[in-house]
């Protein structure tokens, strides 16, 4: 229990770190760029399918704020529990963050196109104001979806116990 508190406030540091680069980001998009985050940066082959900023702004975002989560999980959440180095317990939270991201910018996807059943309206949000920006929303949203995932794995896989083996028990194998 102490450890899932742990990775909570180290998650919601996370958060926080997710939320700060995706609104600088959106801020340098709109003012720098004169582009909105809703604007396709790409489509996909000749499909209906596009890779809007949003897309790009939450990657961004999600890569800096799992390498602040990692960082801060190892040297305190699961502190004595290195027996990998740095690069190798990264890339098994890494893939952990990208299977709890694949989540997180589906939802996002799906709040963000107003065809959807769960999509946001445009009515309420409607990016007069920085409460009423869609894309702040779903990135908050989407990313509490994803939270529960994330802890799990990471448990159970970045962070557990390694295995070992016995030396003096049989090899099951044939």
């Amino acid at each position: 229990m102490r450890q899932f508190v742990k990775f909570g406030i180290v998650g919601g540091s996370g958060v926080l770190v997710n939320f700060v680069v995706f609104y600088l980001a959106n801020k340098a998009l709109e003012n720098g760029l004169g582009l909105h985050a809703n604007d396709v940066v790409a489509q996909l082959g000749s499909t209906r399918w596009n890779v809007r900023w949003y897309h790009v702004m939450s990657t961004l975002a999600f890569l800096l704020a799992n390498t602040w989560n990692y960082q801060l999980n190892r040297s305190w959440t699961f502190r004595g529990v290195h027996a990998r180095s740095w690069l190798r317990g990264f890339f098994p939270f890494l893939a952990t963050g990208l299977l709890a991201f694949a989540v997180s910018l589906t939802c996002m996807t799906l709040l963000m196109n107003p065809t959807t059943p769960v999509g946001l309206p445009d009515s309420v949000f409607d990016d007069s104001t920085g409460l009423r920006t869609k894309s702040y929303w779903a990135q908050a949203i989407s990313t509490f979806i994803a939270m529960p995932v994330n802890f799990i794995i990471n448990k159970l896989w970045t962070f557990g116990k390694p295995r070992t083996v016995a030396k003096d028990q049989p090899n099951a194998s044939l």
